[in-house]
């Protein structure tokens, strides 16, 4: 396994003992992974940790990719500072159902154990829960950073908040693990299960923290609720368009992460740019082959014709085709029917911004008529329709 992307190997002594406990006796480690279902899909953000998982699972080792539908009940409290509002069991179950699809495109199925954490959260009860706590300490809990500053601030702590990082320690408890991984605003949570694990008489497991990969916008981390993702089930077009938006800057970060060029063909792409390359180019490759990764190197490569089409202004290949009657009608109205805009008073705020074309040619007039006719309608840069109209 290469250590490239990673954050921190802890211990790296005992990850080296336990492989060459591994190559001797011919027994796979036990390879967890958990993601709690907070949203629907999966982004490229989680395939940081998820390709990681993959290049163990191709070394024969097992990989446990856990769906935390117990956890998500409770709400991670991990880096944020205020009570994380629980999911109800129906948004979860809804959530749940795409992420074994999604976590396939990344992982092996065939060789990947998935398994739920309520199958022992439910199991535990009031009683083992009580018990679980038991082998905790408050002072411990205390000095996470996150309830740290909380509870400094006078900002609230609910009780509950303490059963996650427990709960995601029994995980390992009870699959065995023998290496975790996660992001790193999760090595608190992961140092749990290393202690529960010898609580209850288990060799501890080793963890390997990953860096969090910055959203679209260079700052926050990918989040959807953030808005600045990019989600492995999203079309080519979108995929490929969301990759170009990137700057400069976080493209090479992106590389690191997310690209699985050799570390010596990115410093040569590097080197070329910081020589006078247009870092355009790199950019483009980039978006390439992070498309062809989920979809294919055809969609990857009429992903890229389309957003060139766009660029100059002409028109994708493929756009909604629209027939309406009641010529001839006003463009505003027309606008709404073909689905571009919401309202009337939407489409004519769009037309006093220059947003609108009517076959490439800019609509300056909101009372323009539209006769009998095939147009080709385009809001913005991305949004076309060619409506027939009668």
């Amino acid at each position: 396994m290469t250590l490239r992307g990673c954050e921190e190997l802890i211990p790296e002594g005992d990850w080296v003992r336990k492989l060459a406990r591994s190559e001797a006796t011919g027994v796979p480690l036990r390879i967890k992974l958990g993601l709690d279902p907070t949203a629907p899909d999966i982004h490229v953000g989680h395939t940081v940790v998820l390709n990681k998982m993959r290049q163990l699972q191709d070394l024969g080792h097992t990989v446990i990719f856990l769906i935390g539908d117990f956890t998500t009940l409770i709400g991670d409290p991990s880096g944020r500072n205020s009570t994380r509002p629980p999911l109800t069991r129906e948004e979860i179950e809804i959530n749940a159902q795409t992420y074994y699809r999604q976590a396939s495109m990344v992982l092996d199925p065939a060789r990947t154990e998935i398994r739920y954490n309520s199958e022992w959260g439910d199991a535990l009860g009031s009683r083992g829960m009580i018990q679980l706590a038991a082998r905790y300490t408050v002072a411990r809990m205390m000095e996470r950073n996150d309830f740290h500053d909380r509870f400094k601030s006078g900002a609230p702590i609910s009780v509950h908040e303490f059963l996650y990082p427990l709960m995601q320690g029994y995980d390992s408890v009870a699959l065995k693990s023998d290496l975790e991984l996660g992001g790193t605003d999760q090595k608190f949570n992961l140092l749990v299960g290393r202690h529960l694990q010898a609580e209850y008489g288990q060799e501890p497991q080793c963890i390997l923290t990953m860096p969090l990969l910055e959203g679209l916008d260079g700052i926050e981390k990918m989040s959807k609720s953030k808005n600045n993702y990019i989600g492995i089930s999203e079309d080519a077009n979108t995929m490929f368009a969301k990759c170009l938006s990137i700057s400069d800057v976080l493209m090479w970060r992106w590389y690191t992460l997310l690209s699985f060029k050799s570390e010596a063909a990115i410093a040569a792409l590097k080197a070329e740019v910081d020589g006078g390359r247009n870092p355009k180019d790199a950019k483009v490759a980039l978006a390439k082959e992070i498309t062809a990764r989920f979809h294919s190197a055809a969609a990857a490569d009429a992903a890229e014709q389309d957003f060139i089409n766009r660029s100059k202004g002409g028109v994708p290949d493929e756009i909604p085709e629209v027939t309406l009657a009641g010529a001839p009608m006003g463009i505003g109205a027309l606008l709404k029917a073909a689905g571009l805009a919401p309202s009337t008073s939407e489409a004519s705020r769009l037309i006093d911004g220059g947003g609108v074309r009517v076959d490439s040619s800019v609509v300056s007039d909101k009372g323009l008529k539209l006769a009998a006719g095939a147009y080709v309608l385009q809001v913005g840069k991305r949004k076309f329709a060619r409506v027939t109209l009668n």
